[in-house]
């Protein structure tokens, strides 16, 4: 049974449309348990009703719809039970309902399972026979079994049906992760990388130098091609978003891709074949990380990896012709190649992998460009030639949608484009609320923050600099030289407001080539501030390059990651006072005009151990960061990269606004400085509530300063306190977020969290 359970398995998986997929099940169950019927039935919770969307054995005409409403028969009884009912004799059950004009009536035997996947209930498998007799329990268990490995296979072949079955009862759309707000409407254009890493067969070389020089030349004409992408962005790209290029060009710096590539080719590899070792290693090590921020930068290195592949097998390509609105789909879209497409053209883009932290995520906000990520059911085939509208608020995908909702998206569109201009009206204005509560908005930065920061609008500070991508892009540590030309550049660009350089946030779940961690549970293993006391070598030699940038400017302030115990707090403190004390000592020796401020020193709040030491780690620190992402994950016990409980992973959980309530609290009475820098805080909702508790300072991405500071400026505090009073009332988040979504929709603000305005 094993056997033929995993081959059914194996059909349904390479289906290519939800109905090829149910034909397959009825077939080859019915086949399996030499029984005279196989069904499934799939529900459509919107008509309240199960419909026979495939059968072995009944009657089912072409385009004949067959359907019981909830609450009928044996099907919707097993599927209300959600267990299976194994009846000898079906038609003197009180619950049995003849399904009429398909000759149901000729089977006594009934054996109903459903199938379930994430505890919602697609629908049910039936097997029935003529003979009046209970199934065995063999019998039962396969049909159990295989109900329950089929859920997540129907699942995601009912996604595809939706695109290509001509039965399906429902509205064809499909719903992604959101990863940049607002509404597109246009023709598919499917975006496909010039050359793939994978097809890359390895071979060797007896003339090394030969196949140097080819990729030399190929990283040059990759730099070229970048810069060329970077120029025709400019124009209506924020400068800091630009910073992305920069990133690329300094992946091909000899320090990063470029030495390591060599070193293969001169053990013998060709250029071509030293590529995809050196750039497939990298995105290993980015992919392992925990932190999804960092995770996205493989794809970073992919691409830019397949753009000097494509130089070395010399596919230049030819100049493409884009539909006038065009929606970029591709199975992972990258940054270049959203900039490869003319803005004028570009409405909006659908990515199957990836999520909002990507850089393609971030262009697209930067640029105003909808965008939906994740929808890893659908082959690119499905979506090519279509047309598609992208709702980037609620993750949706309408394929070929019908007259009537154009016209309501278009009404939507529209009126986004008004609040658009209102928004950016008050881009220089403080976060104020309508009664006068101030509120510092700072920025969370972890890509070169050195260009266009005017254009941020008011801001008072980079809240969260994150330092681990210098240690990551290399094949060794990073000097102190090195780390201090970087920092140098940042806090002299920030000089007017105060910058908080988070230390290396890196271990078991983080790993570096160079410095190998292996590991049962990395999350939960040697990371951030443990790894790094346990080489004060590493640690020292950082604090002493901020030190050291810091001279003159003094607007330098160190978060200490992942703290759990107040002996960490004591130990990095020591070693902060000790290069201290080594810098200033140097700087004397070398100027005695120059002095040297002890920066403030920080932890940040997100492991849960900390809500009970706040008042003993306050007394030796001068602030704390609330790092909301690793909080929610920690507090919840949920990894949220995991699709089987990323759906448990909500920083509206009660469990979590009570938490940041309790720190909000205890740091006021504590009178230490709290700030937050987790995505909740460029969250609409989770703002005003972050506001309610207490908190004064949000750091969150550039892009979500400009909406952050109307909703402040257009809400009154008072307001603020009665949603925060209600939402921890509340028992579930759903509860909590319809609640902040009523809010805004009261306020006049519901175009923050919705199409149109």
């Amino acid at each position: 049974m094993l056997t033929t359970l995993q081959r059914i398995v194996e059909v349904v998986n390479q289906a290519p449309d939800l109905d090829t997929a149910l034909e397959a099940i009825v077939q080859r169950v019915r086949a399996a348990l030499g029984s005279d019927v196989c069904s499934v039935y799939l529900a459509d919770h919107d008509a309240r009703e199960f419909v026979l969307m495939a059968t072995e054995g009944l009657r089912l005409e072409p385009n004949q719809r067959v359907s019981l409403e909830f609450g009928e028969g044996l099907i919707s009884l097993a599927a209300q039970r959600e267990e299976p009912l194994n009846i000898a004799n079906a038609a003197e059950h009180p619950n049995f309902k003849l399904v009429e004009s398909v000759g149901e009536e000729a089977y006594s035997a009934m054996l109903v399972a459903p199938i379930i996947h994430q505890r919602k209930v697609l629908g049910v498998l039936a097997v029935q026979q003529k003979q009046a007799r209970a199934f065995s329990g063999e019998e039962e268990a396969f049909v159990v079994t295989l109900a329950a490995q089929l859920a997540a296979v129907i699942a995601h072949a009912e996604a595809k049906g939706l695109v290509s079955g001509h039965y399906s009862p429902w509205l064809r759309n499909l719903s992604g992760l959101a990863g940049a707000p607002g509404v597109a409407i246009g023709e598919a254009f499917i975006g496909r990388p010039a050359a793939k890493l994978s097809s890359v067969v390895p071979r060797r070389t007896e003339y090394p130098w030969r196949e140097i020089h080819k990729f030399r030349k190929a990283v040059l004409q990759t730099r070229m091609e970048l810069r060329d992408l970077a120029k025709q962005v400019a124009a209506y790209v924020a400068e800091d978003t630009l910073a992305i290029f920069d990133v690329y060009q300094g992946m091909l710096d000899a320090a990063s891709l470029g030495d390591a590539v060599e070193k293969k080719i001169k053990d013998g590899w060709m250029a071509q074949t030293a590529v995809k070792m050196v750039v497939e290693d990298f995105v290993a090590q980015f992919e392992d990380l925990d932190d999804s921020y960092l995770q996205e930068r493989a794809v970073d290195v992919r691409d830019l990896g397949q753009r000097i592949l494509s130089h070395l097998q010399e596919r230049n390509g030819q100049a493409q012709s884009f539909p006038n609105a065009c929606i970029l789909v591709a199975e992972e879209v990258t940054a270049s190649m959203l900039a490869a497409i003319p803005r004028d053209n570009l409405q909006g883009l659908i990515s199957l992998h990836g999520s909002a932290n990507s850089h393609a995520a971030i262009m697209a906000r930067s640029m105003g460009i909808p965008a939906v990520f994740g929808l890893t059911d659908v082959p690119l085939t499905y979506l090519s030639e279509k047309h598609l509208i992208v709702d980037g608020y609620s993750g949706d995908v309408f394929i070929n949608p019908p007259t009537q909702l154009l016209e309501e998206y278009e009404v939507l569109r529209r009126e986004e484009l008004e609040l658009a201009e209102k928004v950016a009206e008050d881009r220089d204005q403080p976060a104020e609320t309508e009664d006068g509560m101030q509120v510092s908005l700072q920025v969370n930065a972890g890509l070169n923050v050195d260009h266009g920061h005017e254009r941020w609008g008011h801001y008072e500070g980079i809240g969260l600099y994150r330092t681990e991508i210098p240690f990551m892009m290399r094949e060794r540590f990073p000097t102190e030289q090195e780390q201090h030309e970087l920092y140098r550049q940042t806090l002299q660009t920030h000089r007017h407001v105060p910058v908080v350089m988070r230390t290396l946030d890196i271990g078991g779940d983080k790993p570096l080539s160079y410095f190998p961690i292996k590991e049962e549970n990395p999350f939960l293993g040697w990371r951030g501030i443990r790894m790094t006391l346990d080489h004060p070598e590493i640690f020292l030699v950082q604090v002493r390059a901020m030190l050291r940038a810091n001279i003159g400017l003094d607007n330098l302030q160190i978060l200490l990651p992942m703290v759990t115990t107040l002996d960490e707090v004591d130990e990095a403190s020591r070693l902060i006072n000790q290069a201290y004390f080594e810098v200033r000592n140097e700087l004397a020796q070398e100027d005695r005009e120059q002095k040297i401020q002890r920066p403030k020193v920080g932890v940040m709040v997100e492991v849960p151990a900390l809500l009970y030491q706040l008042e003993a780690v306050g007394r030796k620190v001068d602030f704390f960061s609330v790092g909301t992402n690793d909080l929610t994950q920690y507090l919840l016990a949920v990894d949220r990269n995991n699709s089987r409980v990323a759906g448990l992973y909500d920083t509206y959980n009660p469990a979590l606004l009570h938490a940041l309530q309790h720190v909000a609290t205890r740091c006021a009475e504590l009178q230490k400085p709290v700030s937050v820098c987790g995505e909740m805080a460029g969250d609409p909702g989770g703002a005003l509530l972050l506001v309610a508790m207490g908190y004064r300072t949000l750091s969150m991405s550039t892009h979500n300063l400009d909406k952050i500071r109307w909703i402040l400026r257009h809400v009154d505090s008072k307001v603020l306190q009665v949603l925060l009073t209600q939402a921890l009332s509340c028992s579930h988040p759903d509860q909590v977020r319809r609640l902040v979504t009523m809010k805004l929709e009261a306020l006049g603000l519901g175009g923050f969290v919705r199409a149109g305005k």
